[in-house]
């Protein structure tokens, strides 16, 4: 049945009356079908045909290769070990932050530290780590005074994705946590149960659709990375992500590169099913209504709030040291080597990579604007209106958002090589991989928004004959600046440190920061990876606290800010 069909009580269908509304639907499933079903369709066809037949030797050829299977458990292995630890370490501090009493400032800290991994390179972390514990780092060398340390293998790779991808269980957990009123922590009490029982009984039971949810996450965005893994493990450690990689620009091997990313598609769509599972449970809100004063939260004891604090505070201090640690890499001439101050990195960055700073920013920017109102329309969309491919509508562009972004690239790669749309190699193609990729984000929260206004204040201009257009100019957009806001920041900020989707698309004409540090860190020349980076994160923080100053003009009180969304 067509998109512009509604269904009516008594099961018959109709036209929408509304022409903007059906206009609206037909444009957009044109623009989902071209940039997302199109480019995994392609996929498909590649990774089943040969010579014009349906086979499965294509597989079969790729999975006859060991260390392709190994790549696949290595994939499995890690994704589950981060998915357990990110989960375990994120669940820690927001029980910390939100059970344990602590003060404004306090969790304002653990706040400011652990957004840090959230919006630089996904492959930062590697750099510090290998600054810091390499051969010649300033830890092993330097202060241990150990000459013989080989840090690259699985075990690196675990601790540099648990570091970069727990504050997204943090930003989860700590909003359903919040969300469980105390009082029903205190009945327990009142009934004579210890703070271990509570616990066990009350507390964890309700934040149990988090944890699955924050597992889920972490598993995805393990199983995306295909930087970190190439950064810190290489050969020793392969995974599915860094073979497709090299299988296309290594070995120049499109069909291999697009087979191993449909077997990767398989435990990624496997994750998208279940989340959205875990998603749609409704016992996230337990709050029942407030009466009376509310009492010390009692989840802690005043002295294991103290070793708590310690902990997450440890972990803080951990992280910024990295960070800092990046700085210095990116001010000295040669790490490990020569630690004598200069600025000729940066000299490298303002002239080097000029361009590629100035690519970035055209292409963040435009798909920021693009990703930003195509999220709001979209949500607008299911949320409000009726016909009846609204829940395929949903599915299918939150699709990029939740596969790993080397299959995105590498199906991107293949269905726009060629003609009828050939955009490979120029900033379009880019644009698009963000917009359809990261306007999810925009998505999501524009239907949370939206679900929490009153249908009739909409109606109530419908009654007044204004058309939907008008309706939506005049009422619902400035209803939605909240959403609008924060999907323009969440595209702008992963557009600034994305690269898994966009190493297969960038070209000569067009580039990328994050492409260009990666190039600088094979190369070996660190400290312009350092400065590069160091650029990055001072841009997005600059970002954030723009977006966030005109979040603060027009959120309502209580609504989801950019951060959360950052958690996914």
């Amino acid at each position: 049945m067509p998109a512009f069909f509604i269904k009516l009580k008594n099961g018959f269908y109709k036209l929408t009356k509304d022409p903007a509304v059906f206009a609206s639907v037909i444009i957009i499933w044109i623009f989902l079908i071209i940039f997302i079903l199109f480019p995994l369709a392609k996929i498909l066809i590649l990774t089943f045909e040969k010579s014009g037949h349906f086979t499965f030797s294509n597989i079969a050829e790729i999975l006859a290769k060991r260390n392709h299977i190994k790549a696949f458990w290595n994939s499995l292995l890690l994704a589950t070990l981060v998915g357990i630890s990110g989960t375990a370490l994120g669940f820690f501090f927001a029980f910390t932050s939100v059970r344990a009493n602590l003060s404004r400032g306090w969790s304002k800290f653990l706040d400011a530290a652990i957004i840090l991994p959230l919006i630089s390179p996904p492959f930062t972390m590697a750099i510090t780590i290998i600054f810091s514990f390499g051969r010649r780092g300033i830890i092993t060398y330097n202060l241990l005074g150990f000459t013989h340390v080989n840090i690259y293998g699985m075990h690196s790779v675990l601790f540099a994705e648990t570091i970069t991808f727990f504050p997204i269980a943090y930003l989860t957990l700590k909003a359903i946590l919040a969300g469980i009123d105390p009082t029903m922590e205190d009945m327990a009490f009142s009934l004579g149960s210890s703070r271990g029982r509570v616990f066990n009984t009350v507390t964890l039971p309700l934040t149990v659709p988090g944890l699955a949810n924050s597992f889920l996450l972490l598993f995805a965005a393990s199983l995306a990375d295909f930087a970190t893994p190439l950064i810190l493990a290489g050969n020793k450690f392969p995974v599915l992500p860094t073979e497709a990689f090299l299988q296309i620009t290594g070995l120049f091997d499109i069909r291999g590169g697009a087979v191993l990313s449909f077997i990767l598609l398989v435990p990624a769509f496997t994750v998208f099913v279940l989340q959205r599972y875990w998603v749609a449970q409704k016992y996230y809100v337990t709050i029942t209504g407030k009466s009376g004063a509310q009492t010390e939260i009692k989840s802690v004891a005043p002295w294991a709030r103290k070793i708590f604090l310690g902990i997450c505070l440890s972990i803080c201090l951990l992280i910024l040291y990295l960070y800092l640690l990046l700085f210095y890499a990116s001010i000295v001439k040669a790490f490990g080597a020569n630690y004598e101050i200069t600025l000729k990195h940066y000299v490298v960055v303002f002239t080097e990579g000029l361009k590629a700073i100035k690519d970035t920013l055209i292409i963040a920017i435009t798909g920021m604007f693009c990703g930003g109102f195509y999220g709001v329309i979209i949500g607008y969309l299911i949320s409000k209106k009726d016909f009846i491919s609204r829940s395929s509508m949903e599915i299918v562009s939150l699709l990029n958002y939740s596969l790993p972004g080397t299959i995105v690239g590498i199906a991107y790669l293949l269905a726009f090589n060629n003609p009828p749309i050939a955009i490979t190699g120029t900033a379009l193609i880019i644009i698009a991989c963000y917009v359809f990729r990261y306007g999810a984000t925009s998505i999501r929260t524009t239907v949370a928004i939206l679900q929490q206004i009153d249908p009739s204040i909409e109606e109530a201009s419908a009654s007044l004959g204004a058309k939907s257009i008008t309706t939506f100019r005049r009422i619902t957009i400035p209803l939605v600046l909240p959403a609008l806001f924060n999907g323009l920041g969440v595209v702008f900020i992963r557009s600034m440190t994305a690269i898994s989707a966009t190493i297969f698309l960038v070209s000569i004409n067009w580039t990328l920061i994050t492409v260009r540090i990666l190039e600088k860190m094979t190369e070996l020349e660190l400290g312009v990876a350092a400065a590069f980076s160091v650029l990055v994160v001072t841009i997005v923080f600059t970002a954030i606290i723009f977006i966030n100053l005109f979040l603060r003009i027009f959120r309502k009180e209580g609504a989801t800010d950019l951060s959360n969304m950052l958690g996914g």
